[in-house]
């Protein structure tokens, strides 16, 4: 077995919870850096259309990448119930199925996507002035489907076996480099938003090798050619985890479409704010999803183990930190936030200002309410690691519902302003459905006379 795995089942729930999620957390400091990076080159070296182009660009891409991690997420809740329950044999079954599945769901996506892309920007009304850079960006982005696949499967499983500190050390290399090719294509070679998706591309490539060469020497992960042909049983019980996950992923994305679309009807100044903001909601969630993978692993290994009580006791242990957490980090933004969005626009003066009041204001009301996210990253998180991803799914539809209904109706009101608050009521949404959920569904696994927490 691998020095870095860890088995869950043993010891205290929040040391173990930490020693998994602050490896993740950096690994993800070090994502959003190069994304953040990504912005901020074309944001001063191509202008604020440029900008504006990428925010276009972004609920499209995420939910793109938002299908991906939810398949591969999905397959490997199972890798990590097998792994806490000992079962090796059933381990590599499910292993090697995931990666026929993975590399199968990978040709579909890459199909669709690049079939779809030019529709879609269309149908968002993005502005004549900055479709062909958004179009540019997508197909190229969408081209790595397989990459950003590969990469996703290797980092998942090896959290599901408890190793946090591979996919870190394969995030700072690949967060390096990409900064590096986003200032040699962007700045140097002056290929515009084409080199800054490039350079992401190549950067996940040689993450998902870095994983792949550490997979590769483990011997609970000894793939025979036997595995990755998977039966009819496990082939539809990966895909009943996965498919949820992604598509709760899926609908989350069109909401955040709807939302767009209705962005870009109030122009490129607002649009360029808003993406700016954006760009910084992933440090405002990174020790979210963090203690969220951390939770998948943990519940499902004591789940594999058998151990409800131990379950009980680590998300009371996580609950505790990711508030405490999420305090601390809305009080930087809050103190910080105008010098971070300024950072990413430039332009005249009077575009500036504006842009960054826009940005600023968005970031705030996000911010004030950030508890209120880590909450549904925890309860979400816990329910996936039970095995349940149907009612995830659920709180994804209602995460739509508010988003959309409060995109439609508040600006209305509100003007401008009252599509800052659709994001935060869509956590409420989801909060309403996943914390009723997690204490419905442990309080039936505690009466399950084969469970001895």
């Amino acid at each position: 077995m691998s020095k870095n795995t860890q088995i869950m089942t043993e010891g205290k729930p929040w040391k173990l919870i930490l020693g998994l999620a602050l490896p993740l957390m950096f690994g993800n400091i070090f994502q959003q850096l190069y994304t953040v990076m990504d912005t901020l080159i074309v944001g001063r070296v191509l202008g604020v259309h440029a900008l504006a182009a990428l925010g276009a660009s972004d609920w499209l891409n995420w939910m793109i990448l938002g299908l991906v991690t939810g398949i591969t997420q999905g397959f490997c809740i199972l890798a990590a119930q097998k792994f806490g329950a000992g079962k090796t044999e059933e381990l590599r079954e499910t292993v090697g199925a995931s990666v026929t599945l993975s590399a199968f769901s990978a040709i579909v996506v890459e199909i669709l996507s690049q079939a779809l892309v030019m529709p879609l920007l269309q149908l968002l009304g993005t502005p004549l002035d900055i479709l062909p850079m958004a179009l540019l960006y997508l197909r190229i982005l969408f081209a790595g489907i397989p990459i950003v696949m590969a990469y996703n499967l290797l980092a998942s499983l090896l959290r599901a076996l408890g190793d946090g500190r591979t996919p870190l050390y394969a995030m700072v290399v690949a967060s390096v480099l990409n900064i590096l090719l986003d200032i040699l294509f962007v700045a140097g070679f002056h290929t515009g938003v084409g080199g800054a998706a490039a350079a992401t591309l190549i950067a996940q490539a040689v993450a998902a090798l870095y994983c792949l060469r550490v997979i590769l020497r483990m011997e609970i992960l000894r793939i025979q050619p036997v595995h990755l042909r998977p039966d009819r049983r496990l082939a539809w019980q990966l895909f009943s985890l996965g498919t949820p996950m992604a598509a709760q992923n899926i609908v989350i994305a069109v909401g955040g479409l709807v939302i767009q679309s209705i962005v870009n009807g109030f122009g490129v100044i607002f649009i360029a704010g808003y993406t700016a903001s954006n760009k910084l909601y992933g440090i405002l969630e990174i020790a979210a999803t963090s203690y969220g993978y951390a939770m998948v692993t943990y519940v499902g290994q004591n789940l594999g183990a058998g151990l409800c009580r131990r379950i009980r006791q680590g998300v009371r242990h996580a609950l505790g930190i990711a508030l405490a957490t999420s305090v601390v980090i809305a009080l930087i933004m809050l103190l910080t936030g105008r010098m971070l969005v300024g950072a990413f626009i430039t332009g005249t003066p009077q575009e500036v200002l504006e842009a960054t009041d826009i940005a600023y204001h968005y970031l705030a009301i996000m911010s004030i309410l950030l508890p209120v996210l880590y909450l549904l990253h925890l309860y979400r998180s816990s329910l996936q690691g039970m095995g349940d991803t149907v009612l995830p799914m659920v709180s994804g539809i209602a995460e739509f519902v508010m988003r959309t209904g409060a995109a439609l109706t508040l600006p209305h009101v509100l003007g401008q302003e009252g599509i800052f608050y659709a994001e935060v009521l869509a956590w409420v949404g989801a909060d309403l459905i996943l914390i009723t959920a997690y204490y419905v569904r442990i309080h039936k696994f505690s009466s399950l006379s084969h469970i001895t927490g």
